[in-house]
C-alpha cells in the first residue's frame, strides 16, 4: 500500500521530518498560504532532512519549486497545466500526480503516474460540498493508479484497496503527533 501524506498548510516541518523517518512513500507539500519564496525555503528545509526509506517529496503545483529545491515530483490540482504537456519538459523519473474529483479529470490525466481521488468519504479536514464518490464510485477510476484521498482512516483503508485503489492519502490521516502512520505490511 502507498501511502501519501499531505502538510496541513500550518507551515510545520516537525511532520515532513517524522514520514520520511517512517517510511511514509510519498509526501505532498500543501502550503497554499506560502509565498514561492517561503514554500522554496520550505521545500529546500525538507529535501535536506534524512531520507532513509527513500520518500518522494511532492510540491502543490509548482514543478518549478519542486525541480530547483530537491523535491522529487509535483501535484497538480483541478486547474492546472495537463500532466502531458508537463512531462515533456520535466526531468526523467520526475513524479506527477492529480486531483481526480471525476472521469472527466482522470480523462486530462494521461501523463501522471497516479491520481488522487476525492472525496472517497466526507473529508475530516475540511468542509467539501461534493458528494463523497463512496467505494463503489472510487471502483470505477481506472487507467491510472489511484490513491483514495477524503475519509480515508486506518479503519476504511483495507476497503479503498479492495475498491481498486493502489494506496491512500490523506492530511488528518497522517496528521498529529499521535496519528498512526502505519507499514507498508497493509495497515
Amino acid at each position: 500500500m502507498i501511502r501519501c501524506a499531505i502538510t496541513d498548510g500550518t507551515g510545520s516541518l516537525g511532520n515532513v521530518e517524522r514520514w520520511l523517518a517512517d517510511g511514509v512513500e510519498l509526501i505532498q507539500i500543501r502550503e497554499k498560504q506560502m509565498s514561492a519564496r517561503q514554500l522554496a525555503e520550505f521545500v529546500r528545509h525538507a529535501a535536506g532532512f534524512a531520507n532513509p526509506h527513500g520518500s518522494k517529496l511532492l510540491v502543490n503545483d509548482r514543478a518549478d519549486i519542486a525541480i530547483t529545491c530537491g523535491a522529487h515530483g509535483v501535484h497538480l490540482r483541478d486547474n492546472s497545466v495537463r500532466p502531458a504537456r508537463l512531462r515533456s519538459i520535466l526531468p526523467t523519473g520526475f513524479l506527477i500526480t492529480v486531483a481526480c474529483h471525476d472521469s472527466a479529470r482522470l480523462a486530462l490525466a494521461t501523463g501522471a503516474d497516479y491520481a488522487l481521488v476525492a472525496p472517497v468519504f466526507k473529508p475530516l479536514s475540511k468542509d467539501d460540498d461534493r458528494e463523497p464518490l463512496g467505494l463503489a464510485g472510487l471502483a470505477k477510476f481506472r487507467g491510472l493508479p489511484v490513491l483514495a484521498l477524503g475519509g480515508v482512516t486506518w479503519d476504511n483503508a483495507q476497503a479503498c484497496l479492495g475498491a481498486g485503489a493502489v494506496g491512500i492519502a490523506g492530511i488528518t490521516l497522517f496528521g498529529g503527533q499521535h496519528s498512526r502512520v502505519g507499514r507498508n505490511s497493509g495497515s
